[in-house]
C-alpha cells in the first residue's frame, strides 16, 4: 500500500506542470525598460491588444511617454490605453483613481514595496490602503479595487491624456469634444475627441460591480471639454469593487459588444487566467537552452515585440479607418500602432517568424491604409498617422513579407501603392524635389535633408526590387535608379554623406560627430550624425558602398573607425546613447552596423562587438533598455542577436550571419520547427567561426530568410578568440 502511495504521488508530481516545470511566463520581468529611456510599462495587455491598463505617474514630459517611470511613487490613476517603448506621448485615456478619503494627502501616493507584476497582472497597494489589482482581454480593461472599509471614492477623469507636449506648463486642452451620458446608477458611456500626436475618436462604456450613491462634477475649468467626476459608493463586507472599461473607435455601441463577448461576468481571476494563458501559448513559441538571467531577457523581449501592432477592429470587425469612414475588417482584424521607421528593420522581420499567422492582416491594414489616404502609413495610432520619422518604411516591411513567403497578397495592388506613395508628394516625401536633384538639398529641405534622401533610396530599392520579381522591367529600372541618389551626397573628402544645397555645394561648416534632430537640434540627419547615417545605403547596395570607399579593406578600416572615434557629449535626446565609439545602440539607424563585419576582412570584430552591445546594454534590471524599446525593435534587436542572424536588409529575402549567445533556441513557425545551437557556446564564447545548415556547410554568412520559415537546423561552430 505505501508503495502505491509513494508511486501516486510521484505520478502526480511528474505530470504537474506547476510542480514540475514552470511556466514561461514566469520568465518575463515587466519592470525592465521602466526606468530611464526604455519607455515600457508594466500594465496587463493582450498580445495586440487594444487596452493597456496601467499607472499614469504624469501626463507629460520625454520621460513619462508610457504614463510610467520605475522610481516615481506618485499616482494621477490608471488610464487605459498606452504605447510601449515610444519616444513621443499618446493614448492614456479616461483616468481612474479609487481613493479612501478624498481629501487625503495619500489619495496619490503608493507603496513602491507593494507594487507586484506580471503578464496579464498588475497590483499595487497606495498609501491610504487601497489595493488595486488590474488585468484585461483585448478590448476591456478590468479593475477590481479594495478598500480598508465600506466607504469608497472613485474619480474619472475624462480630460486626461498622455500628452504630446514637452513644455510642463502647456495648458492647451486635450479633449476637443465629448459626450459623457450616466445612463444610470453602474454604467457611463461615451466619445471623447482628442488633439494630440495624433487626433482621434474613442468611445467607451464604463461598468461598475456596484451602484454608486452619489456623483459630482469637480472640473471647473471653463475651456475643460469633458468632464472629471467623482462617485461615491457603499460596499458590501467585501469591501471590493470592480470597473469594466471597453473601447471602441467606432461608436458606444461597438464598446458595449466588445464588452459583452468579452467580459460578460464579474470574475476578474477568470479574465487573468486566459490573458496568462493566452500570453504562454505566444511565448512558448521560443524554447531556450540557457540560464535564467538570459531567459528572463529573452522572454521579456517576446513579451514587449507582441505588444503591438494593436488591432483596433472591434469584435464584429468594424473599425474607423483613416479618412474616419467606418469599415470591416478582413478576418475582424485591422492593425495599427505601426511604428514603421523603428519595426521594418527587426520587429516586424521577426514577427515574421513568431506570429506568421497576423502578417497578411498587417500588409492589408496598410494597403487600406493607403487606398483611404493615397500613401502607406508612416506611423499610425488609434488607425491615424502621426506622420513621425522619415521615409516610407511600410514599403520594405511589404516587400520583406511577400520574399518572405507571404505572397497572398494583391500583388498588383501593392505595387500600385509603393508607386503612388513614392511619387506623390506628401508630408517628408517632396518627389519633385527630390527627382530634379537626385537628392533633398537642405536649402529648400532645410531639417534632415541627408537622412531622407538616404532612406528614401532604400525604399526606393525596394519598389525596383518588387516591381522586378513581378517582371515589371520597366518600374525596376526607374526604382533602381532613384535608389543610387544616395552617390550624389558622398563626399570624398571626408568619406561620409554629407547635406548639399540646389547649388551643388557642401553644407560648412560640417561636424560629421554632431548629431541633429528636427524636434531639438535641426540639422541634415534624424537622431543620429553623418557617422551613423553614413551606413544606411548599406542596407540595399553595400557593394556600391564599399566601392565608394575604395573595396574591401577600406571596408574594415572605416567600420574599426566607427566603433573606436569616441563620441563628443553624446545626448540621449539625439539618439546618442548606449554607445561604442559612434555606434549608437540607443537608435535605430546602428542597428545593423555590427553585422556588416561580415563582409569586411575581419569578420570576428563584429562578433565581438555584438557581444559586447549585448552584454552591455541589455540587462535584467528596470534600466536594462539602454534607449527606447520602439514598440519592440530594440527588443527584436536583442532575439535576433541571441539567435545569431539579423536581417541587415529584411527586405532582401536574406539574413545576415552572426555569433549566437545561447547554446539552443527553438523556434515553431506554423508547423514548422527552427533549431538553432551552438554546442560549445560558453561565456568565454566570443564569435562564431563557422555555420552548418542542416548539417551542411555554408560557404558565406547569409541564408534565405524562407530557409528559417521552413525549419531545420543552423548550427554555428564557435570560437573564444575575436579580434579586438
Amino acid at each position: 500500500m505505501e508503495i502505491r502511495i509513494f508511486l501516486f504521488v510521484l505520478g502526480l508530481f511528474l505530470g504537474s506542470s506547476s510542480l514540475f516545470g514552470q511556466k514561461t511566463t514566469s520568465f518575463v520581468n515587466v519592470f525592465i525598460g521602466t526606468e530611464g529611456t526604455g519607455h515600457t510599462f508594466p500594465g496587463p495587455s493582450m498580445p495586440f491588444g487594444m487596452v493597456q491598463p496601467g499607472p499614469d505617474n504624469r501626463d507629460r514630459g520625454w520621460s513619462h511617454t508610457s504614463g510610467y517611470q520605475y522610481r516615481d511613487t506618485l499616482l494621477l490613476g490608471f488610464s487605459q490605453t498606452r504605447l510601449s517603448g515610444t519616444g513621443i506621448n499618446e493614448l492614456g485615456d479616461i483616468l481612474i483613481l479609487p481613493i479612501h478619503q478624498p481629501d487625503s494627502i495619500k489619495a496619490r501616493a503608493y507603496d513602491k514595496s507593494s507594487e507586484k507584476a506580471k503578464p496579464g497582472w498588475y497590483h499595487v497597494r497606495k498609501k491610504d490602503g487601497v489595493e488595486v489589482d488590474l488585468t484585461c482581454s483585448e478590448r476591456v480593461a478590468f479593475h477590481r479595487y479594495r478598500y480598508p472599509s465600506r466607504l469608497a471614492h472613485v474619480r474619472i477623469d475624462f480630460r486626461h491624456g498622455l500628452r504630446f507636449v514637452f513644455d510642463e506648463k502647456a495648458t492647451k486642452p486635450l479633449v476637443i469634444s465629448s459626450a459623457v451620458t450616466i445612463e444610470n446608477d453602474s454604467v457611463i458611456s461615451g466619445y471623447c475627441q482628442t488633439q494630440n500626436w495624433v487626433n482621434r475618436i474613442y468611445f467607451f462604456t464604463i461598468h461598475f460591480s456596484k451602484p454608486f450613491q452619489n456623483k459630482r462634477s469637480i472640473s471647473h475649468n471653463q475651456s475643460d471639454q469633458a468632464p472629471l467626476y467623482a462617485f461615491d459608493f457603499q460596499l458590501d463586507a467585501s469591501k471590493e469593487l470592480q470597473i469594466k472599461v471597453a473601447l471602441s473607435s467606432v461608436d458606444v455601441e461597438g464598446a458595449k459588444a466588445n464588452l459583452t463577448a468579452e467580459i460578460p461576468h464579474w470574475d476578474f481571476q477568470r479574465v487573468y487566467n486566459n490573458n496568462r494563458n493566452t500570453w504562454e501559448n505566444y511565448l512558448n513559441r521560443l524554447t531556450l537552452k540557457a540560464p535564467r538571467s538570459q531567459k528572463v531577457m529573452a522572454y521579456t523581449a517576446l513579451y514587449h515585440l507582441l505588444l503591438q501592432p494593436m488591432n483596433m477592429a472591434d469584435v464584429d470587425g468594424k473599425y474607423r479607418a483613416v479618412d474616419d469612414t467606418i469599415r470591416t475588417a478582413v478576418n475582424h482584424a485591422y492593425y495599427s500602432t505601426l511604428s514603421n521607421w523603428d519595426v521594418y528593420r527587426a520587429a516586424f522581420p521577426l514577427l515574421q517568424l513568431i506570429t506568421p499567422e497576423i502578417i497578411p492582416d498587417i500588409i492589408e491594414s496598410m494597403l487600406v491604409h493607403h487606398e483611404a489616404k493615397g500613401f502607406l502609413p508612416i506611423w499610425t495610432v488609434w488607425g491615424q498617422d502621426n506622420y513621425c520619422m522619415i521615409g516610407n518604411h511600410a514599403i520594405p516591411m511589404i516587400v520583406s513579407a511577400y520574399v518572405n513567403g507571404f505572397t497572398t497578397m494583391n500583388t498588383q495592388r501593392a505595387l500600385r501603392a509603393m508607386v503612388e506613395t513614392s511619387t506623390r508628394s506628401h508630408i517628408h516625401s517632396d518627389w519633385e524635389v527630390y527627382n530634379r536633384f537626385g537628392y533633398y538639398p537642405f536649402d529648400l529641405i532645410p531639417d534632415e535633408s541627408v537622412s531622407r534622401t538616404l532612406e528614401s533610396g532604400y525604399d526606393d530599392w525596394c519598389v525596383a526590387h518588387f516591381a522586378q520579381l513581378l517582371g515589371d522591367t520597366t518600374t525596376a529600372n526607374q526604382f533602381y535608379q532613384r535608389s543610387q541618389y544616395y552617390r550624389r551626397l558622398f563626399d570624398p573628402d571626408t568619406r561620409l554623406f554629407r547635406g548639399k544645397n540646389q547649388y551643388g555645394a557642401w553644407r560648412t561648416p560640417f561636424y560629421p560627430l554632431t548629431a541633429t534632430s528636427p524636434l531639438n537640434n535641426p540639422g541634415d540627419y534624424t537622431e543620429a550624425n553623418a557617422w551613423q547615417y553614413f551606413w544606411t545605403p548599406t542596407q540595399h547596395d553595400l557593394s556600391g558602398v564599399v566601392a565608394l570607399l575604395g573595396g574591401k579593406t577600406a571596408l574594415t578600416t572605416h567600420l574599426d573607425t566607427f566603433f573606436t572615434t569616441p563620441a563628443v557629449a553624446p545626448n540621449k535626446f539625439l539618439g546618442q546613447e548606449a554607445m561604442i565609439g559612434q555606434y549608437a545602440h540607443g537608435n535605430e539607424p546602428s542597428h545593423h552596423i555590427a553585422y556588416l563585419y561580415a563582409f569586411s576582412d575581419r569578420p570576428l570584430q563584429g562578433h565581438h562587438y555584438l557581444k559586447r552591445i549585448i552584454n552591455e546594454f541589455h540587462k535584467t534590471q528596470p534600466d536594462g533598455l539602454i534607449g527606447n524599446d520602439d514598440c519592440g525593435q530594440m527588443s527584436a534587436w536583442y532575439l535576433f542577436t541571441l539567435m545569431g542572424f539579423y536581417p541587415v536588409n529584411p527586405a532582401s529575402g536574406e539574413v545576415v550571419l552572426g555569433a549566437p549567445q545561447v547554446k539552443k533556441a527553438t523556434l515553431k513557425i506554423g508547423k514548422k520547427i527552427l533549431t538553432v545551437q551552438a554546442p560549445s557556446f560558453s561565456k568565454s564564447s566570443c564569435g562564431a567561426s563557422a555555420y552548418q545548415w542542416n548539417g551542411l556547410p555554408l560557404l558565406s554568412p547569409v541564408i534565405p530568410f524562407r530557409s528559417l520559415t521552413e525549419g531545420g537546423n543552423l548550427t554555428f561552430k564557435m570560437t573564444a578568440s575575436c579580434e579586438k
